[in-house]
């Protein structure tokens, strides 16, 4: 990587090496690990599967919990906060749940030198935590609904391939908990949360997903039925979960004797959904839209949209290029844009602007000599790199309608790599070549338990099973006859099927 101008060569190599040693078509593993590091997301730790979360993860993060904390306290949800740490008999009250989960809890089993009495979980997920409380809180229908949503942690100790953001085994996330008198309102709520994960994902990550069901062995372990957003990473075709809705019924209320008097005085069992999205969500982003360059960013989760970078030529007036500078960045600051300045003297411009490209800001303002010459500036796109140079009078306006393009094009071009990845297949043999292929297999299926159970088998291997990743909402026609691609039984639903993180 050449310094790209400046006599500081020396220094400047020094410093750091800035560019990227991996190609995302080439390798992409190294290269996102690459990109989560270089872009200051990351930074590794010495106990494996953990990860330190930077300010520029951080930030994104918050933007995503602005968001969503603000749409469901319009649904009445209130905060709260509940231990971390939960007792075995507790956990194990819901067979089917502890069975999901029971790989992955972490125990605590010493005090200082002193094993304790009885070993205490570590949250995998917040259910049997909760719900002892909500047995006690809810007594009348007056108490309903119950709605609550924490913004926690959660260990989960996995063992397969950790990955950033993707598979660690402490992660960040919401999960939300509710609890309601009739079927019809627990249904109501589990879409309505849904579909503001989608937005979460295609209106600020600009990432295409599917609203759909989960299949019965796929669905969240002691629950009613489970919805998800699902996306697909078109360069090692997989699919990803993104997010999940998922109706409890009332399996955990009869284990956890959740019930209320009804207005006709009689006991009932309440309805309950849970309902959770994570840290994940951020390294799906970088995974769609990253390039060999580093990390790309959606402007509307962007810790900083607009990075303003001095380009001075010897003999030039230095102060008054500076001056231009922190006025644009006041100016964009002002209205409403998160806009900064990089000021550092012992860099080159093109090593800043290799620098704010690996980091993925969605906009590079460059000011030089001729650009306050002509009163303008030149601004340059991380998506596509193009430059053009706007009047310092138009720079509000210009600035918004680029920052608007560049989201809406980040999501058109991803929606189009993944839509060119789905296969509509009928027979075992166009699955088995579409799995090959890295492809989002949408096949007609008869939905049953074994037959799913069986694909599984039969497509093991060093990349992993296929599985049905959900049965999307949106169906197309099914034509009377239609068969099932794996049985050959009578077809009773569309469904994604691939390969999946």
């Amino acid at each position: 990587m050449s310094s790209g101008g400046g006599g500081k060569k020396k220094e400047v190599k020094k410093e750091t090496k800035l560019g990227m040693a991996y190609k995302k078509d080439e390798n992409f593993g190294e290269w996102y690990s690459e990109v989560v590091v270089n872009s200051e997301m990351i930074e590794y730790y010495d106990i494996s599967g953990c990860y330190i979360l930077r300010p520029w993860a951080m930030e994104i993060w918050e933007l995503l919990k602005e968001f969503f904390d603000a749409e469901i306290k319009k649904l009445k949800l209130k905060p709260y906060y509940f231990p971390l740490f939960v007792t075995e008999n507790v956990l194990q009250k819901e067979k089917d749940h502890i069975e999901g989960f029971a790989p992955e809890v972490a125990w605590v089993t010493k005090s200082g030198k002193s094993e304790l009495e009885a070993p205490i979980a570590i949250r995998p997920t917040s259910e049997t935590v909760m719900y002892p409380y909500f047995s006690k809180w809810i007594r009348s229908h007056r108490d309903l609904p119950l709605r609550c949503n924490q913004w926690c942690n959660v260990v989960r100790w996995e063992f397969s391939n950790p990955t950033p953001f993707i598979r660690s085994r402490e992660f960040l996330w919401q999960e939300g908990h509710t609890a309601f008198a009739t079927k019809e309102e627990a249904d109501k709520e589990v879409l309505q949360i849904l579909e503001l994960y989608r937005r979460i994902y295609e209106e600020f990550l600009a990432v295409p997903v599917s609203k759909g069901r989960k299949s019965e062995m796929e669905k969240f372990a002691g629950g009613l039925y489970t919805t998800s957003v699902e996306a697909f990473i078109p360069n090692t075709g997989r699919g990803i979960q993104g997010a999940t809705s998922h109706c409890l019924g009332q399996n955990f209320a009869k284990m956890f004797d959740i019930t209320f008097e009804n207005e006709k005085g009689a006991r009932e069992m309440v309805w309950q959904n849970s309902w959770a999205y994570t840290t994940r969500s951020i390294g799906v982003m970088v995974m769609t839209h990253g390039d060999d360059k580093g990390l790309v960013l959606p402007p509307r989760v962007a810790p900083i949209q607009v990075i303003v970078i001095p380009v001075p030529y010897k003999d030039s007036d230095t102060t008054a290029i500076k001056g231009a500078c922190e006025s644009t960045v006041y100016t964009l600051n002002e209205s409403g844009f998160r806009a900064d300045l990089d000021t550092r003297e012992n860099y080159s411009p093109g090593w800043k602007y290799s620098h704010w490209e690996m980091k993925g800001v969605p906009l590079r303002i460059e000011i030089g000599p001729r650009d306050l010459a002509n009163q303008q500036v030149r601004v340059v796109r991380r998506d596509n790199g193009a430059k053009v140079d706007i009047p310092v009078a138009n720079l509000v306006e210009e600035v918004k309608v680029l920052l608007d393009e560049i989201q809406a094009n980040l999501l058109k071009t991803a929606k189009e790599k993944r839509d060119a990845c789905i296969e509509v297949i009928h027979t075992w043999d166009e699955f088995t070549t579409a799995l090959n292929n890295k492809r989002l297999i949408l096949a007609p299926w008869c939905d049953e338990e074994e037959v799913e159970k069986d694909v599984k088998a039969r497509t093991k291997g060093d990349l992993g099973a296929a599985k049905t990743l959900c049965t999307p909402f949106d169906q197309p026609e099914l034509p009377e006859g239609t068969l099932c691609f794996a049985s050959g039984k009578p077809a009773k639903k569309w469904s994604f099927w691939g390969r999946s993180y």
